[in-house]
């Protein structure tokens, strides 16, 4: 897709910036290895958040011009994600961009402990954000997130679970059908596949399980934007893909 063809409907998109291009080499590198281990320790609202500021703003562009009223998060860890996705929905909705009803579905094997954090942070938090116990290699993930996804709303997916194969092509193949036309569905952490960049004991998967399944029936429904790497530093290399069919 063409740069300027940014809108998630087709139409060109003044509210992106120019793209800029950070390749990973000399004191560069040095730079981008400290700032993803910086980024496991940030935080929002007093919980971990573990994301680098550029790819939430171009999370916040995304969430704009694609009017998504309802985030589907896989992979909870500690809550800041969830809250800082819940924020910007509500955001949204007072500028009317989307309707009122806005909502983050949030997805781990165990939720207990993040239950407390968040109450902490905001004691009702449960009334935009719902929790949801699941496992995402488990094909009954589909039905325990979709019936908590409004009738009709447009929802971005973003995937930020174990980094393996596995479970990236599972996410894919179990939740991709959320997704409307020219919504988005974002593969966190590409960067285990980049051989300079990938954090420690990492095993990689991420990326290969993203082409495999771009190759499906499933996938062919969606391409890989490339230009949405805008901030040239990112977490998430190969990973912004948008339907572009039903």
């Amino acid at each position: 897709m063409s740069e300027q063809r940014s809108d998630m409907d087709g139409r060109p998109a003044a509210e992106l910036p120019p793209q800029v291009r950070a390749v990973p080499e000399g004191r560069l590198l040095q730079y981008w290895k400290e700032r993803e281990r910086q980024h496991v320790r940030d935080v929002y609202a007093g919980l971990r958040i573990k994301k680098f500021p550029e790819d939430l703003r171009m999370f916040e562009h995304l969430l704009w011009l694609s009017r998504a009223q309802v985030v589907v998060e896989l992979g909870t860890h500690l809550g800041g994600s969830a809250l800082w996705f819940r924020d910007r929905l509500r955001t949204l909705a007072a500028y009317g961009r989307v309707p009122e009803d806005i909502r983050v579905v949030t997805v781990d094997t165990a939720q207990d402990r993040v239950a407390t954090l968040l109450r902490n942070a905001d004691p009702y938090f449960d009334k935009d954000i719902v929790l949801v116990e699941a496992d995402v290699t488990d094909p009954g993930v589909t039905e325990a997130v979709s019936r908590h996804v409004p009738s009709g709303a447009r929802c971005l997916v973003v995937e930020d679970t174990a980094h393996t194969y596995r479970t990236t092509y599972a996410a894919l193949q179990h939740l991709s059908g959320l997704v409307a036309t020219g919504g988005c569905f974002v593969v966190e952490d590409g960067i285990v596949d980049v051989p300079q960049l990938r954090p420690e004991g990492m095993p990689g998967g991420v990326v290969p399980a993203i082409q495999d399944w771009l190759t499906t029936d499933q996938g062919r429904a969606f391409h890989v934007r490339r230009d949405l790497e805008r901030y040239g530093i990112t977490s998430h290399p190969h990973g912004w893909l948008q339907r572009i069919h039903p």
